[in-house]
This record gives C-alpha cells, structure tokens and sequence, in this order.
C-alpha cells in the first residue's frame, strides 16, 4: 500500500507541475503588464493635453489600454471561478516544503523555487489578481509623479468610463456592434477603468462629486444578460475601496446589493 500511495503521490505530483509552471508564466505576465501600464498612464496624461484630447491624439494607445484592462477582467473572471488553482498551488507548495525531493522534483523546484512560490501564493491569493497588479501600479504612478496633478490620472479614466458607458447604451452605437464580443469588450473596460479611478482618486468612483456616472454605469451591466456580468458586478462590489464608505448613496449600494 505504501508503493501504492507513492505512486498516486507521483501521478498527482506530475499533474501538478505543468500547471505551476502555467501559473508562473501568468504571475510573470502580471509583472509585464502593469510596466505596460505605466507607460500607457505617462503617454495618456502628460501635459500640455487635457485627457480628452489625448485619448483622441492617441487613439492606438488609448485601444492598448483598453485591451489590457479587457484582459485583465477575463483572466480575473476565470480565476474567480477556479478555486483549483490555489488547492493545486498550495500542494505543490507543501510538497516543495516537505523537501523529499528525488531529482525530478529538483528539476521542478528550479522552475519555481520557494521564493518565487511565495510571491506567487500572495498574488493568486487575491480575489482579483490581475486588477489588483493594475490598481497597485495606477497608485504607485500617481504616488512617483508628484508634479502630475491627480486629475490628470483620475480625468482619463472617468474620461473612457463615460465613453465605454454612451456606446453601451446609446441605441444607435449599439446597433452597430455586430458582435456581442465587442458589448463585452466595453463592459470590462468601463468596469476596469472605474475601479483604478476608485483605488487613485482620493474620495473614490462612489461619491456624488465622482466624475463618473456610477448609477448609469451600474445600470447599463444590469440591462445585461446577468451571466455575462456578474463577474464585472462582483469586480465592483469585492475589489473597489470605496463602495462602503458613508459618501457612498444608498441607491448605488442598493444597486449593487
């Protein structure tokens, strides 16, 4: 029985590191994408140009933008419904541990050794990993560039917010998505950009000097299939910083309940 159990051990031990090593690919992408981020945020609002006006000088790296956010509520949507992830990673991370290595299991421990297993447990441990990445990134480049002024930042999300929100519900964009694909697209986006807003701007997305439309932002997803956006609510209700605070009106929570 003891052989047994070792071999069942060693099936679930190779099962197991190909999605490690997937996981560590990920957890690096995370790291590319929030320079990416960065260097997005410095071409979107450096002076002289309001942020309106940037996003139509810029209109490639505005769409960049907007594809990384798009990406970024896909891939936080799957891990929210995968709790296999952490499981299959938190085994790996006690078999590591354990330090029974035979040399197979050396060769994996290169691919990803304690210190890399710890900085990937704190990331997937995030509800949100990949907008939690972003949302750090978007404070920190608001926190180094003290001579930016924070409305600069704040602008040129509530700025795609409200033009993701018009095209969703504005008849006569919306007839020409032909692709339901595209409705998506501009959904997550909208959803991106208001939690970055809610995570930089000092009183938050939720307040009544917000910039932006909350109630109509909120209102559009809920005319949605509710499949399609209950992963884009709960992005709202788990991972921004201000949805409970007392400025919050009680008609967006009620919306959000």
């Amino acid at each position: 029985s003891r052989f047994r159990d070792l071999q069942l051990q060693e099936k679930a031990w190779n099962a197991v590191c190909p999605l490690v090593a997937k996981l560590k690919r990920f957890y690096e992408f995370s790291l590319r994408l929030e320079n990416a981020l960065r260097s997005l945020l410095e071409a979107l609002t450096s002076p002289p140009y309001a942020p309106m006006q940037h996003l139509e000088r810029e209109q490639a790296l505005a769409k960049q933008f907007a594809e990384i956010l798009h990406f970024t509520l896909s891939f936080d949507e799957l891990k929210m419904t995968n709790p296999a992830i952490q499981n299959d990673f938190s085994y790996y991370r006690r078999t590591i541990s354990r330090n029974r290595l035979n040399n197979q299991q050396l060769e994996a421990e290169n691919e990803v050794n304690n210190e890399m297993a710890n900085r990937m447990s704190l990331f997937y441990a995030e509800a949100t990993p990949m907008l939690k990445t972003l949302s750090n990134a978007t404070t920190k480049f608001v926190s180094e560039n003290k001579t930016l002024p924070i409305e600069d930042t704040t602008d040129c999300l509530s700025t795609m917010a409200c033009v993701c929100r018009v095209m969703l519900e504005t008849p006569e964009y919306r007839c020409r998505f032909t692709n339901t694909d595209t409705v998506l697209f501009c959904m997550r986006v909208m959803v991106g950009v208001i939690i970055l807003y809610d995570h930089v701007h000092p009183v938050g997305a939720f307040a009544k000097t917000s910039k932006i439309d909350m109630k109509g932002c909120i209102k559009v997803l809920k005319e949605q299939p509710s499949n399609s956006v209950e992963g884009l609510l709960n992005a709202l209700r788990y991972t921004t910083r201000h949805l409970n605070d007392d400025s919050t009106s009680k008609q967006i929570r009620a919306l959000l309940q």
